[in-house]
Order: structure tokens, then C-alpha cells, then sequence
């Protein structure tokens, strides 16, 4: 029997517009879909009726599916033959810890291919109206991830963050906002820097807050905001 084949694809941050059209091609020819809680039901109705849809969604601290167990999913669906498509919200190696699937993968001789998506550091603050960069007030773009590992700190330098004077986009970082601001300024940052929170964004449940650094916590709470949610600090967020 020959091997199936994985296709490791990125949906995007949730509107379907944002898709790529590889990625459309890909889900087209699918015969086992493994998704994530953030792929956009846009992407999802895109998947051909009669495919076997298997949901591995995470949520923080909700898991539905452990790591280790969605790279075995996708081992057996590939070892019995099938086109394997792994749809994971935004781009499947920011983050998403697509290579950790694909390491499985290499040590079993699957053969794989990466359709790279559009990743919500970009778009969400794009469709929010807020550039993340501008010549006329940084040179430079940080991407951090928000999440920590239960129990541990913080694994993120503060400081050179404030020094690079660059945007600062922080993912999943909503429960350790409050930590985060509190780092910052710590680090340096003038505590009228401009920040926004961004909910839920491309998608008809888009909120967006802005404040500033040391006020942010506080206006979030206010605004009732949800995950997922992007933290975007920088002159930009005041355009």
C-alpha cells in the first residue's frame, strides 16, 4: 500500500478572503482534515462533503487533544494511505508548532509539503487600521508569544524588547496581559506608549481597544475582551 502524504496548511486568521489559494487547492483534493479550534468556519465549509473531519482545537487551558497525540493522528492517517491535510489558524510555523509535527513526520519517511498562511500579527492589526510599521516611527517588528508555560516565568528580555524601539505584537498573551505591561515598563517603556488589544480579529466579532502601555489592562477589562486576542504596543497603534 503506498503512503499517504501530510500537507501542513495555514487557514489564516479566520476570514475565509485571507485563505490562500494553494491552501484552497490542497483542502479540495483532501481525505482527512485535522483542524484546530482557530481555523474560521469560512475555511471549514470549504472542506469537500464525505472527508473525515477529526478536531484536535486547543484552547487555553482546554485541551482537546494533546501535542504528542495529534503528531500520532497524523502519522496513522498518512501511514494508511490518505492525503493528510493539517489546517492550523495563521501560519502553521509561527507559533503553531508545525515543526514539531513534521518531525514525527521525517523520522517516518512521509513525505510533507508547508502551505504558509497569512499570520494574525500582520492582518488583525492591518484590518484594525494600525500599520505595524512606519518609517516615520520604527524600524522594526517584534513577534512574541504570550504564552507561558504553567508555572514558569517569563522567558521574554524586556529590556531589549524597549530598547529596539520597534512594534511589539504579542500573541496569546491576554491572561499575562497585566504581566507583560508590567514587564515593559519595567524595561524602560514610557508608560504613555501607545497599545491596543485586538479581539477576535477578521472576523464579524472584531473589537479593538486602544490605550496605553500602563493603561491597557485596565481598558481591556472594561471593554470585556475575549480570546483570541493580539496585544500590539508601539507609536503605530496611535495612527
Amino acid at each position: 500500500m503506498s503512503t499517504g502524504k501530510v500537507w501542513l496548511v495555514g487557514a489564516g486568521p479566520s476570514d475565509a478572503g485571507l485563505f490562500t489559494l494553494k491552501g484552497k487547492q490542497v483542502l479540495e483534493r483532501a481525505e482527512v482534515v485535522v483542524y484546530d479550534a482557530l481555523v474560521g468556519h469560512g475555511v471549514l465549509s470549504m472542506v469537500p462533503a464525505g472527508v473525515k473531519l477529526i478536531d484536535v482545537g486547543k484552547r487555553a487551558g482546554n485541551h482537546t487533544m494533546p501535542q504528542w497525540q495529534i503528531n500520532q493522528v497524523l502519522l496513522e492517517e498518512a501511514r494508511a494511505g490518505k492525503r493528510v491535510v493539517r489546517l492550523k489558524g495563521g501560519d502553521p510555523f509561527m507559533f503553531g508548532r508545525g515543526g514539531e509535527e513534521l518531525e514525527l513526520l521525517t523520522e517516518h519517511g512521509i513525505p510533507y509539503e508547508v502551505v504558509p498562511g497569512v499570520t494574525s500579527p500582520l492582518s488583525v492589526p492591518a484590518y484594525n487600521g494600525i500599520p505595524v510599521t512606519h518609517r516615520d516611527f520604527t524600524s522594526s517588528l517584534h513577534i512574541i508569544t504570550g504564552h507561558k508555560r504553567k508555572g514558569q516565568e517569563y522567558d521574554i528580555d524586556f529590556e531589549a524588547l524597549v530598547r529596539t524601539k520597534g512594534t511589539l505584537v504579542f500573541l496569546m498573551g491576554i491572561t499575562a496581559m497585566a504581566d507583560i505591561c508590567d514587564g515593559l515598563q519595567k524595561g524602560g517603556m514610557d508608560p504613555d506608549m501607545p497599545a491596543a488589544v485586538l479581539q477576535k480579529g477578521t472576523t464579524a466579532r472584531q473589537k479593538r481597544v486602544v490605550a496605553t502601555v500602563s493603561t491597557l489592562k485596565a481598558a481591556s477589562d472594561a471593554a470585556k475582551i475575549e480570546t483570541p486576542a493580539i496585544i500590539v504596543v508601539g507609536k503605530v497603534c496611535s495612527l
